[in-house]
């Protein structure tokens, strides 16, 4: 049976430490898309080593940008990639082999292996971490959100066994600063909330703290499940303290 031609999406923005390596991991794809926020550094003219199709597009939000990228591909079925992500050898034999089955599903699910600060987390509630990644481009598109957005398929989704590397951030100060940008958008995410109280600055955090490290079990990853766990407690009081502030600063 013919394999069904792919294209692979790759959205960038500032990415020559990862750009090289992601392409060369999606170089089995029959066509590469890569997708820039007007990188300002060596982005582009690395991506044009692989591929002459580059768009750029202001960037909204991940899934705008996704969501304008896929119609654009020339193939049906899609492997989206981010930079800091790749697909291993064994990943790709995996995806091939499901593409020649004659029961194909709207999108498949693939796990990932996700490594912070240079160690591979193995709990921390990042054990079971998965995304829709291998799709079709006329069934499935991104949920209208601007953090965490997962794609909707119209049709059945399935699961591959292997998984995605997934080289979480580059520094510590990356990570915050990711941390406040989501931050920032999950306030406009969240702006139905009725109130905000205490509640929602200290006992959910508090909350999310417990839940990443000892619930998921964030104690086994050591010092690196303790900052994770640190980090994600902060994050959520940091996005209802900028609704806080957006709400009372805007008053008369």
């Amino acid at each position: 049976m013919t394999l069904p031609k792919i294209t692979a999406i790759i959205p960038t923005k500032n990415e020559e430490h990862n750009i090289r390596e992601v392409l060369e991991s999606v170089s089995f794809a029959d066509e590469i898309m890569v997708v820039d926020s007007f990188s300002t550094d060596r982005t582009v003219e690395i991506a044009k080593e692989y591929t002459d199709f580059i768009l750029q597009r202001e960037y909204e939000n991940s899934a705008s940008q996704k969501n304008w990228a896929i119609p654009q591909a020339t193939h049906e079925w899609i492997v989206l990639v981010d930079a800091d992500e790749r697909v291993t050898k064994e990943l790709e034999l995996e995806i091939k082999e499901i593409l020649k089955g004659d029961k194909l599903k709207a999108g498949y699910w693939i796990y990932r292996r996700n490594h912070f600060l240079g160690k591979e987390v193995k709990y921390s509630g990042w054990q079971n971490d998965r995304v829709i990644r291998l799709f079709q481009k006329s069934k499935c598109r991104y949920e209208d959100k601007h953090v965490h957005a997962e794609i909707i398929a119209d049709g059945e989704v399935g699961k591959l066994k292997n998984r995605l590397i997934h080289n979480t951030y580059v520094s510590f100060d990356h990570y915050l600063a990711k941390l406040n940008r989501y931050a920032a958008w999950q306030a406009e995410d969240y702006s139905d909330t009725q109130k905000i109280t205490f509640y929602h600055l200290g006992i959910k955090p508090a909350v999310r703290f417990f839940k990443h490290f000892i619930l998921q079990r964030g104690y086994k990853d050591g010092m690196i499940g303790f900052i994770i766990a640190y980090c994600q407690s902060y994050a959520v009081a940091s996005r209802y303290i900028r609704l806080w502030i957006s709400r009372n600063t805007n008053k008369k």
